[in-house]
Formats: structure tokens, C-alpha cells, sequence
């Protein structure tokens, strides 16, 4: 009988000869998930011995991986700022660099009572389920808005997982705003952040990344047609001093930042990821406070 380290082994290896990311990572995450158990504790049992239905599960979804499946669909969740978030196909998976907006916003942002923010194009929910959890001193309302029926019933899901307070509204951008607010919902938001698609159409991407939706991903044929489209319309939708953090791609930074100076938002800055790519356009609307 294979052991659970020979698996692990053998498994990485074959990973590695496929050109998967972190082979061996992947393999403990797989086997760990097969078994039930952690890291810390796969290891300790290591020599314990693999039944027939564990194996044969392990080579579905290792076949899954090879062809180019995501980690995270395979296992079904992820970690976000230190919380389990589920994860599938009805989402973008969250990157890392969006944890870093989450927490750069939650540097940044104003703090205050009954604060409204908007997470706009939320998917999974990973930003504003965050935030509703990091600010739950200060009750903040919530809103997480996206095109994607599916994407809202996984958001709803993570943020009942993760006891959140959160709304959802089904809107492509602000169009549900259109004539007014819809219905319980705040028609105007202290703090929007936004991580929506801005990928130019055409660019060929890895299998994995080909797995989430597309229109999640492509944002026009620079790439940031859907970015600019909403800096347009969420002008009217912000309260006086509030506070708009997006994530876009590595080369977009600064031709955002000069989207956001025509449309006359201030107090603009550019703030970096921990790759030292400019990925992350900040702003206030018109007659905000200096952000900290």
C-alpha cells in the first residue's frame, strides 16, 4: 500500500514534469484535502496507508491540475485575508494582489459610523465580506454589486459562512441605480473599491486563468473601457470625501490615473503592490480630506 508521503512525493513529481506552479504545494493541498486534515497533521501520519477510493480521488484531481484546472476550484476554497472563502467556477478567484487592496483600502480609508461602501464587480466577495468583517465596530453598510447572478449566490454564500452582514444588488456597474436607488439600499457610498475586468480582449492567457469567466476578465480592447466606464458613472453615486480604491493591470496604472484627473476626482495617488507594480489607482471625490 502507498503511503500518504510516497503519494505526496510521486505526485509532486509528476506535477513538475507537467509545468505546474509549486508543485509540491499543490500536492499537500490536494492530499490534504482528500484526507481531511492539515498540513501539520499529513505530515505526522505519513506513513499511513492510502485506501483505494482516497487514491483514485487523488488521480481525478491531479488530471484536473494537469490540464490546467485552478488549485482553488479543485479544493473548492481559499484563503483571503486569513478567512476561508469558497471558490468556483461561478468567480474570478481571487488574486493576491486583491488582498492587497483589501488591506491597503483598510489602511486608508476613513473610519466612521455607519460608513456605506460599495465593493463593485465582487465576485466571490473576498473585498467586501472583508471589509464588513474588519469594520464591523464601526457597522458599516455593504453592498456587493456584480453583473453575475452566479458570482451574488457564491458572495452570498461566503458572507453567510463568515457570518457578514452584506447586501447584494444584480447590476451591470450602476445601472441599477438608474432613476434612483434600488430598493433599501443606500443611493450613495462613502468608500467603493473595485476590482473589475482589465484584461484587453485577445490576450492569450494560462489554462488556469482561462478557467474563470470571461466577463470577469476581458474589460475591452485596451482593457480598461469597463474601468473608465465606471469611474464615469459612479461620480454621482459618491458622498462628499469619499474614498475609491480599484486594482488594475500591471501597464494600466497610470492611464487610469489620468482618467480619474479628467473626470475631476482628487487627492489621486498610485500605490504600488509588493511586486513594485503600480496596480492600485486611489482617489477621493471632489472636496475630500487628505487620506492619512
Amino acid at each position: 500500500m502507498k503511503t500518504a508521503l510516497d503519494v505526496l512525493r510521486a505526485g509532486a513529481r509528476w506535477l513538475e514534469e507537467r509545468g505546474a506552479d509549486s508543485p509540491r504545494y499543490t500536492m499537500q493541498c490536494l492530499l490534504c484535502h482528500v484526507l481531511g486534515c492539515d498540513r501539520t497533521r499529513l505530515y505526522l501520519e505519513g506513513d499511513r496507508p492510502l485506501a483505494e477510493r482516497e487514491l483514485a480521488r487523488l488521480r481525478e484531481l491531479l488530471a484536473r491540475r494537469g490540464r490546467g484546472e485552478p488549485l482553488q476550484h479543485l479544493t473548492g476554497g481559499t484563503e483571503f485575508y486569513r478567512r476561508p472563502f469558497k471558490t468556483d467556477g461561478r468567480a474570478l478567484v481571487p488574486r493576491p494582489e486583491t488582498e492587497e487592496l483589501a488591506e491597503l483600502a483598510l489602511r486608508l480609508m476613513p473610519r466612521r459610523r455607519g460608513m456605506r461602501v460599495l465593493d463593485m464587480g465582487a465576485g466571490s466577495g473576498v473585498l467586501g465580506i472583508t471589509l464588513a468583517l474588519e469594520l464591523t465596530e464601526f457597522r458599516p453598510e455593504v453592498v456587493l454589486a456584480d453583473i453575475s447572478a452566479e458570482a451574488l449566490g457564491l458572495a452570498l454564500e461566503n458572507a453567510a459562512s463568515l457570518g457578514a452582514r452584506v447586501n447584494t444588488v444584480r447590476s451591470d456597474l450602476f445601472s441599477a441605480w438608474a432613476g434612483g436607488s434600488p430598493l433599501s439600499l443606500p443611493d450613495m457610498f462613502d468608500v467603493v473599491l473595485a476590482n473589475l475586468p482589465y484584461i484587453p480582449e485577445g490576450e492569450e492567457l494560462p489554462p488556469e486563468v482561462r478557467c474563470d469567466p470571461a466577463a470577469a476578465l476581458y474589460g475591452g480592447p485596451l482593457g480598461t473601457e469597463i474601468v473608465g466606464r465606471f469611474l464615469r458613472e459612479a461620480l454621482p453615486r459618491l458622498a462628499p470625501g469619499a474614498f475609491v480604491a480599484l486594482e488594475v493591470g500591471h501597464d494600466q496604472g497610470p492611464r487610469v490615473l489620468e482618467t480619474m484627473a479628467a473626470l475631476g476626482y482628487e487627492r489621486l495617488r498610485l500605490e504600488k503592490d509588493l511586486g513594485g507594480v503600480p496596480r492600485f489607482p486611489l482617489a477621493c471625490a471632489p472636496s475630500a480630506p487628505s487620506m492619512r
